[in-house]
């Protein structure tokens, strides 16, 4: 039998067992599992991020053993997570998933100041400026540590940032008190997440740890690359149809305009089109005497003198023309009549 199956058959006292089933009860109740560090929280401090996590998760610490004979008897995956229980530790459940997860605790971690004997978790740098401090043997203290200090005006002043400690170093006595007389907290104290396990796939802090905004802007950019791809290759969609309906109904209607179909739809537009070409043609001839009178001068402005005299004429002559051809309408017969459309049409269709 293996040792892992022994742990799990071997008899327990009653405690335990509760404590298990507890934990095991924990687990199941969230979708996502994780594990935590707790390592060098004060009691009180853990107990204020305990209650921070109120309504979106919660933190269970207990024994080790305990904690990975529950992650083993809820299987599932779950006991992947078994690797992580070291040290202090203890385990975490939320509905959010591990990316909301991982971004909740790094955001609720807080400053805290740094012991002789402890290792820095990043650079340690004294930054520049008036440290509020009286001349005296501070400043000797500062340049011990590796800051660039000076008696200044009546105060001590660190002249530039000054790295003090590198990440990885040991930090020593003179270096802690520095750093308390200075009110500097070179770490953060929070919940660090080990592992968590969430619809079936183990995820590890790096690969949690993303740009939020950054991601959301590829999705976008990704999403408006896709709807141009399937718009341009033609590919309908439920988002990309109205579009699609859009360009074929513009398309249609550059053809139709382009090859004169008299459409009742685009016959509006063939008269536009016709306006303009007989506009373009007559601003080309020079001898205004040989346009109608309506096509005179189009590109001219009109005249300021006797504006009036040219309109009354205009209007009489138009009477005129009016009267005559409808009684020249009035004889015509059916036939004529056909005669006329058909000519008509062809006269359209050549002017395009």
């Amino acid at each position: 039998m293996s040792a892992e199956a022994e742990r799990k058959t071997e008899t327990i006292p009653e405690w335990k067992r509760e404590e298990v089933d507890s934990i095991v009860e924990m687990i199941e109740s969230y979708d996502s599992i994780g594990v935590v560090a707790i390592t060098g929280i004060p009691s009180r401090q853990l107990q204020d991020m305990r209650r921070g996590l109120h309504g979106t998760a919660e933190l269970r610490v207990s024994r080790n053993t305990l904690l990975e004979r529950a992650l083993d008897e809820v299987d599932a995956g779950l006991e992947q997570l078994g690797d992580y229980v070291s040290g202090q530790v203890g385990l975490i459940g939320t509905n959010d998933n591990p990316f909301g997860l991982y971004k909740e605790l790094e955001a609720s971690k807080t400053p805290a100041p740094i012991s002789a004997g402890e290792i820095a978790p990043n650079d340690i740098v004294i930054p520049e400026g008036d440290t509020g401090v009286d001349p005296g043997p501070f400043v000797g203290e500062l340049q011990n540590v590796g800051a660039n200090a000076r008696i200044d005006g009546g105060s001590i002043k660190v002249v530039e940032d000054s790295t003090v400690l590198e990440a990885g170093g040991e930090v020593s006595t003179d270096l802690e008190n520095v750093l308390g007389e200075l009110g500097i907290e070179p770490k953060e104290v929070g919940l660090d997440l080990r592992g968590v396990f969430a619809d079936g796939v183990l995820f590890e802090p790096e690969e949690l740890e993303l740009d939020v905004e950054e991601y959301e802007a590829d999705i976008k950019a990704a999403a408006s690359a896709g709807w141009n791809l399937s718009v341009n290759a033609e590919y309908p969609t439920t988002q990309n149809a109205s579009t699609l309906l859009q360009n074929a109904r513009g398309d249609a209607k550059s053809l139709a305009v382009f090859a004169s179909i008299e459409d009742p739809e685009v016959v509006p537009d063939l008269v536009s089109k016709a306006d303009a070409q007989v506009r373009a043609i007559a601003a080309q001839i020079d001898d205004e005497e040989a346009l109608p009178e309506e096509l005179q001068g189009v590109d001219a402005q009109p005249a300021a003198t006797d504006a009036s005299t040219d309109e009354d004429e205009t209007d009489a002559e138009t009477e005129d023309t009016s009267d005559d051809a409808e009684a020249e309408a009035a004889e015509d017969d059916d036939d004529d009549d056909d005669d006329d459309d058909e000519d008509a049409g062809d006269a359209l269709g050549a002017m395009f």
